[in-house]
């Protein structure tokens, strides 16, 4: 869809796309986001208006490449990093270069992220940085080949992620398991197959009668 000498990409839920842009740039459309890339002679702006989207940025120092996410602003020339809008601020994962963030009014307070770390760039103007640890940036993008990494994460939040990408929800019904732990690699559409392995792994009963939904656990066990 053109907008205003721009383009709109959308992806549906579950849908993972890969575009390349006009200045030879790649970026990789996690599910269930939408971006509008503006391209001209004097600079490249993406704004990320909902979800996801791994950028691989080819070199221009005449044209810096800005993306935004609410107040959040990313530059990056010559780079390859992720953008993820969140509800209060958007996440940076920076998997090649430098990258600069700050905040939309608040120019002044800007921090620069290395290869192989995260930040989170909040609407109130706040950054927040995690350590260089490439590994877990590597975990966190498997999306972009179809996979959820999972190592040591919280089974809630392993189900979170999954039911990002499917229609099919996953529920944690006993409370109980909430926070054990959980490794594996699996498909981003195979929500059943993860709630399998739970079942094998943790011991607890897995419900996929239900068409909308895999029910983990029992209420009150």
């Amino acid at each position: 869809v053109l907008l205003f000498g721009g383009t709109s990409y959308a992806t549906a839920v579950g849908e993972i796309r890969r575009v390349p842009l006009a200045d030879g740039s790649i970026a990789a459309i996690n599910t269930a986001s939408a971006i509008d890339v503006s391209l001209d002679d004097a600079a490249r702006n993406v704004r990320i208006e909902r979800g996801e989207a791994w950028f691989q940025v080819a070199r221009d120092k005449r044209r810096p490449f800005v993306v935004a996410a609410g107040r959040a602003r990313i530059r990056a020339v010559g780079t390859a990093f992720s953008v993820r809008r969140r509800a209060g601020g958007a996440d940076v994962l920076v998997t090649e270069g430098v990258v600069e963030v700050w905040a939309e009014g608040a120019e002044g307070h800007r921090v620069r992220l290395k290869a192989g770390s995260r930040g989170f760039v909040a609407d109130d103007a706040a950054i927040e940085q995690a350590p260089a640890a490439p590994s877990a940036i590597d975990r966190a993008l498997a999306w972009r080949n179809g996979k959820v990494d999972l190592a040591g994460d919280r089974l809630d939040s392993a189900v979170a992620e999954f039911n990002r990408y499917n229609r099919r929800q996953l529920v944690v019904a006993d409370p109980s398991v909430a926070a054990e732990r959980f490794d594996g690699v699996f498909r981003t559409d195979d929500p059943e197959g993860f709630a399998q392995a739970v079942e094998v792994s943790l011991g607890v009963p897995v419900d996929l009668s239900d068409p909308a939904q895999i029910r983990i656990g029992r209420p009150g066990l």
